[in-house]
């Protein structure tokens, strides 16, 4: 009796594995990835001890380029180092308009003081947006002088990079970068197919995918429950309402738990209109970082045609164009 309970036990794990094998997928004979940069070409920082309220304009890697996140210099260099996607932040102005520009204050990367949206786009548009960067300790600042008038309105992005996609971040919980977004859409129906995806806080991401089928929407309280909903049932092919019909981010370091990682895995969301992006590992303390390094780029398995994050797109640029 126990060498048949034994047997039964085996034949149900192989049974799992085999219908959970990734290389039994049939996305596995092609696909190249794409590739999504963070922020465009910037100044990269250490995540150690990172929280929301480290300023990390004062903690950057020693400057190899001379790119501000968020400006449409850095988003121009990050498609010619091969991104298919520029990531942006954007928040609402006191005059109605989108500011490209990161920081929920001015006070770290800016010589500004206050609230961003609390200004208009002039008075953003006057500040020196590579005045706080520092790599050591404040003893210089590399930067300073070189980011006056740097940040871009979002109309602005559009129309100096005609035809390029972007991931927009919203920074605000209300609906109002949302508004303005769609008013902008609306007028120039052009500009909707270059919003390949929003994310951020819920209630404008939900309320602009919501209103336009082809733009995905994302956040983080859906991805959390796609993947643990995952975790638990994707053994048997059920693929949790969560993560059908969104876009499904997955740290490297958590790829193990995912049932048939990742053409299997794959497959199965692509049935639900799903895309997956494949980011670096997540940590405890502050956010996921990217797959930023040739290294991270060469764990990612051969055939895997999602997306990928990075930060350091200028980085992988070698490797990504060797591939094409």
């Amino acid at each position: 009796m126990f060498k048949k309970i034994v047997l039964l036990l085996l034949l149900a794990f192989s049974g799992v594995y085999l219908y959970n094998a990734s290389w039994l997928s049939s996305q596995t004979a092609s696909g190249k990835p794409k590739f999504i940069a963070h922020r465009g070409v910037h100044q990269t920082y250490h995540r150690n001890e990172l929280t929301n309220q480290t300023c990390t304009a004062e903690r950057i890697d020693t400057p190899t380029h001379s790119y501000l996140e968020n400006t449409i210099a850095s988003m121009q260099a990050a498609f010619e180092a091969g991104a298919d996607i520029v990531e942006l932040d954007v928040h609402p102005t006191t005059d109605n308009k989108l500011a490209v520009f990161h920081d929920w204050t001015l006070d770290c990367r800016t010589n500004g003081l206050g609230i961003t949206r609390s200004h208009s786009l002039a008075k953003l548009k006057a500040l020196d947006i590579g005045y706080g960067y520092t790599s050591d300790g404040g003893k210089t600042y590399p930067l300073r002088g070189t980011g006056i008038g740097a940040i871009p309105e979002l109309e602005e992005v559009f129309r100096a990079l005609p035809g390029k996609k972007f991931l927009i971040n919203f920074k605000e919980k209300e609906l109002r970068s949302a508004e303005l977004l769609q008013e902008k859409l609306e007028e120039h129906p052009e500009w909707k197919k270059q919003v390949w995806g929003v994310y951020g806080a819920s209630a404008p991401t939900w309320h602009i995918a919501g209103n336009a089928e082809e733009i995905a929407g994302f956040d983080k309280t859906q991805t959390k429950a796609c993947l643990e909903a995952y975790m638990i049932f994707g053994w048997s092919g059920y693929v949790p309402q969560e993560c059908r019909d969104t876009v499904i981010g997955v740290p490297s370091n958590y790829t193990w738990a995912i049932w048939g990682w990742p053409h299997k895995f794959q497959q199965r969301l692509k049935a639900y209109d799903s895309e997956i992006i494949a980011a670096g590992p997540y940590r405890s303390q502050g956010a996921g970082g990217g797959i930023d390094t040739p290294e991270q780029l060469s764990a990612v398995p051969n055939g895997f045609s999602g997306y990928i994050w990075t930060n350091k797109i200028e980085v992988l640029s070698p490797y990504i164009k060797g591939s094409d």
